[in-house]
């Protein structure tokens, strides 16, 4: 049941709550964009690693920062609670976000796992906090989520503007500054809904009487606090020696197979029909991140090397799906309303093909740029905010959505952790799109293993390119050739993956048992 304050219930038809999680959530997208649109170009031009080193410690880094949602979000599910979770996790961002200025590897290593642990704690909390303020089959769950959507692109949107800006102007450091005082405005926010009770008896400790025992002379909820504390040089390790990632990519499936298993045969046959739908979504998902999350790294350097940019540098690229999403949130969150009163509103699984499908067709123009190349293989920069907008959409109708949706398919009691599962598409998604970005380090003569084949003739076709001809026209167009034979590849996959979702979607639904 809705707990809000009568007096505080509502704010333009939405509980109070969810706009002082909207700026919460708002400010520390902002913090993390900041300083997610500037660390590839950090570590290539500044720390001079190598592109394939640099993608290899992002892929890493963004990797695990889906992966911890997973435990934060039981530990306060069942035992510390959304509040305490949401305020400590973001205490250590704003600890990794100031230390990154310090230029020594053991605080460059460490101030990345302090945001990774951080991130456990506070993403998934303050999305299930949302969750709480709305009952089962509230009409209104959908444009909350949304809204709430839109708080985190205006984040992602301002972020690489000013703290690009920031360190062009004045360094790189000032930038991850900026990012730093992002995420203390928006524990600031936070803190302020507490004050002003909008959150009800929502996200309270969950369990005070295991909290309040002891462990060694500690009380459980500080324990969890100092163990977790500890977490952060072990992630520091697997960021630096990123290479043998895939070992934890391998345990963390195995685990998570038995926990998912466990669950599965504890509810009902209703739930069961339902957290197989959450496992299909959760797949499409990944896929979806793994092409998508190219937006920090390859897409990053493709727009510095090869795109003649207009009135913004690299970095700043990466507001321009954000910019989109604040363009047309409102839009989309009047859209599904409407067609729902007229009986036209698309179902979930259809909504994901057509988002995967958007995805793709995406990529497919960040390709096509190379018709357009000039003598100096740069593209045209209107094929790559045209690829982002395209893509945007596709991201309205599978983020947003799947967010929802989660907390719907979920049994009641498994909110938070099947939150976790929905990151957990991040997590792999990130993983392999790290390396997917390695496809795009530069080749000699151009060729790569998309150069041959059918593969290499879909590449040409696409790309007008080929390993024949780039040769002869210098290193700058053997780049763009590894930057677009990826993409071109990737949008062609992610269209035909589409499809055969819309296809399927009929199926997936009835499993859904009700809920559209």
């Amino acid at each position: 049941m809705n707990q809000l304050p009568p007096n505080q219930k509502t704010f333009l038809g939405q509980p109070k709550g969810l706009f002082y999680l909207f700026f919460s959530e708002l400010w520390e997208r902002f913090s993390f964009y900041g300083m997610r649109s500037l660390l590839v170009l950090y570590m290539t031009k500044h720390l001079l690693f190598s592109d394939s080193m640099s993608f290899g410690i992002y892929a890493a880094y963004m990797s695990l920062v889906y992966l911890t949602p997973l435990l934060g979000g039981m530990l306060a599910e069942k035992i510390i609670g959304y509040r305490r979770a949401i305020i400590f996790g973001s205490i250590l961002m704003i600890l990794g976000h100031f230390l990154l200025t310090i230029e020594q590897p053991a605080f460059f290593y460490g101030s990345l796992s302090l945001i990774i642990v951080g991130c456990g704690f506070f993403k998934p909390n303050i999305s299930s906090l949302v969750g709480t303020l709305y009952e089962q089959g509230d009409v209104r769950r959908d444009t909350g989520f949304t809204i709430f959507y839109l708080g985190i692109n205006i984040g992602s949107a301002l972020a690489p503007l000013l703290c690009a800006w920031i360190a062009g102007k004045y360094g790189w450091h000032y930038g991850f500054i900026l990012a730093g005082f992002g995420m203390l405005t928006g524990l600031w926010w936070f803190h302020k809904g507490i004050k002003k009770n909008v959150f009800g008896k929502h996200g309270l400790i969950a369990n005070s009487q295991f909290f309040e025992n002891k462990t060694a002379g500690l009380k459980n909820g500080a324990l969890i606090t100092v163990i977790s504390c500890m977490s952060v040089p072990l992630f520091a390790l697997i960021i630096r020696y990123y290479q043998y990632q895939s070992y934890l990519i391998f345990l963390t499936s195995i685990i998570i197979f038995i926990w998912l298993g466990s669950i599965y045969f504890s509810v009902n046959k209703i739930e069961k029909r339902r957290l197989s739908v959450v496992f299909y979504f959760t797949l499409l998902a990944t896929l979806f991140w793994t092409i998508f999350e190219q937006g920090g790294s390859s897409l990053t350097l493709f727009a510095d090397r090869n795109v003649r940019l207009m009135g913004i540098n690299a970095a700043q690229t990466n507001s321009i799906n954000g910019t989109f999403i604040i363009l047309l949130a409102i839009p989309f969150s009047a859209l599904w309303p409407f067609l729902t009163k007229k009986k036209l509103n698309p179902n979930t699984p259809l909504k994901f093909g057509i988002g995967v499908f958007l995805l793709g067709a995406g990529f497919f123009i960040f390709a096509l740029s190379a018709q357009k190349t000039d003598a100096f293989a740069k593209t045209p920069f209107f094929f790559l905010v045209a690829g982002y907008f395209i893509q945007t959409i596709g991201e309205f109708f599978l983020s947003p959505i799947g967010l929802s949706k989660m907390t719907e398919l979920s049994p009641a009691k498994y909110v938070s952790f099947i939150l976790g599962v929905w990151f957990l598409s991040q997590f792999y998604g990130q993983f392999f799109a790290g390396k997917i970005a390695g496809l795009t380090s530069i080749q000699s003569g151009g060729s790569n293993m998309l150069s041959e084949g059918l593969t290499g003739k879909v590449v040409s076709f696409i790309t007008g390119l080929s390993p024949e001809n780039i040769t002869k026209m210098g290193k700058g167009y053997e780049q763009l050739y590894s930057y677009v034979s990826a993409y071109a590849i990737l949008g062609m996959i992610a269209m035909v993956v589409g499809i055969i979702a819309m296809l399927l979607s009929p199926v997936i639904k009835k499993r859904m048992e009700g809920i559209n």
